[in-house]
């Protein structure tokens, strides 16, 4: 292990970026997340979209969880002591992804079930010119023979991803018990786009749409006026932008922030959106600038998409190190760059650069070392 920086603690071998704000009084969950967990299988390398009627042949594929096990794996790898409660099936599917999420990734199964009788959701997800297709099957999993916990445990923080018209009870009570909740959003399939649909937003610290969906919203053409208009109804607005990095709006002070993209080259975008929450709700936990939240939520990003496989795309701590570690001795890097994530260098042990990281495999069969 390289030495201990301050504000950085090392708990078990994994770096510990909260160590500077812990108190004895803190509970023992960082972050709370509730979801349903898929089976991933993600082809990556195609040369293009498949065409009906032929095969084709992708040079790369990787078996993980995937749906909130994406977040999940995720906030884990980068420190955070986290809680999933969701339902597995009892099927061989199931199982992977309860050992990959407990055994390999640290994640605490304590609160999740699992259902017998009822089979794994599962996503094919095709990787092609820096984008995705994804195919799913799943049904609604029955409720298990002991019920999944209906509050949550004292947290930190919790993530949701919020649904039109559709309420989930544990938000507000996550918020008046002190947890910082951190939300996102997917696709409005009833084009309806009503902000007024997302009622629990109004628990939330920070809203974290894509420009798409900001835009869509907020009834606006651009992505950075959408984000303004979000901070009158929370307390922060984050819209990422993609290759060209996130804005942010603070409704509380009225102060904005904008980090570009790092460039990278895209093997496979899955996830990426779930990675930089994680990274967003991590920094903003540590108790960090927002400028500095923007640009390190966007590096993890970024470094999960050069590689494929989902959930075990997300980078931990050594990848970090070693992406910092690379810039800085990089004379084509612009000062820009180097200073922007100079604050990360303050933060990391020369040693973790070395500490293994695992990848997804081919297979959901090999055993586990």
């Amino acid at each position: 292990m390289g030495r201990t920086v301050p504000g950085v603690g090392h708990t078990g071998g994994m770096l510990d970026p909260l160590a500077a704000v812990r108190t004895p009084q803190d509970p023992a969950c960082d972050v709370y997340l509730t979801g349903t967990v898929f089976l991933d299988i993600v082809f990556t390398g195609l040369d293009s979209a498949p065409v009906r009627g032929t095969e084709s042949w992708a040079r790369g594929m990787g078996s993980s969880p995937g749906g909130v096990a994406n977040m999940a794996t995720a906030l884990a790898r980068l420190g955070l002591r986290t809680w999933l409660s969701a339902a597995f099936g009892d099927d061989v599917y199931g199982a992977f992804c309860r050992e990959e999420l407990s055994q390999g990734e640290g994640v605490d199964l304590s609160l999740s079930r699992t259902v017998p009788g009822w089979h794994s959701p599962v996503t094919v997800s095709l990787g092609y010119e820096g984008e995705r297709t994804m195919v799913s099957h799943g049904h609604e999993a029955p409720p298990p023979r002991e019920p999944l916990p209906a509050v949550p445990p004292p947290t930190r923080a919790a993530v949701a991803s919020l649904t039109p018209g559709a309420p989930q009870g544990w938000i507000a009570r996550t918020a008046r018990d002190g947890g910082r909740v951190f939300a996102d959003v997917g696709w409005d399939g009833t084009g309806r786009w009503d902000l007024a649909a997302l009622t629990e937003l109004r628990h939330c610290e920070a809203f974290l749409p894509n420009a798409e969906e900001a835009m869509r919203y907020t009834r606006t053409d651009c992505p950075r006026a959408a984000a303004r208009a979000l901070a009158d109804h929370v307390p922060l607005a984050v819209v990422t932008l993609g290759p060209e990095g996130a804005y942010a709006a603070d409704g509380r002070t009225g102060r904005t922030a904008e980090v570009p993209g790092v460039e990278v080259e895209v093997l496979d975008p899955t996830g990426a959106g779930d990675v930089f929450v994680a990274g967003f709700v991590m920094a903003s936990l540590a108790e960090w600038p927002l400028a500095e939240r923007l640009a390190f939520a966007g590096l993890v990003a970024s470094l999960s998409v050069q590689h494929f496989g989902g959930s075990l795309a997300a980078p931990g701590w050594p990848e970090i190190a070693a992406w910092c570690h690379r810039v800085h001795g990089c004379a084509s890097v612009g000062a820009d760059v180097d200073c922007r994530y100079g604050f990360l260098r303050a933060l990391l042990a020369d040693g973790e650069r070395a500490l293994p990281l695992r990848r997804a495999v081919p297979t959901i069969g090999f055993p586990r070392a």
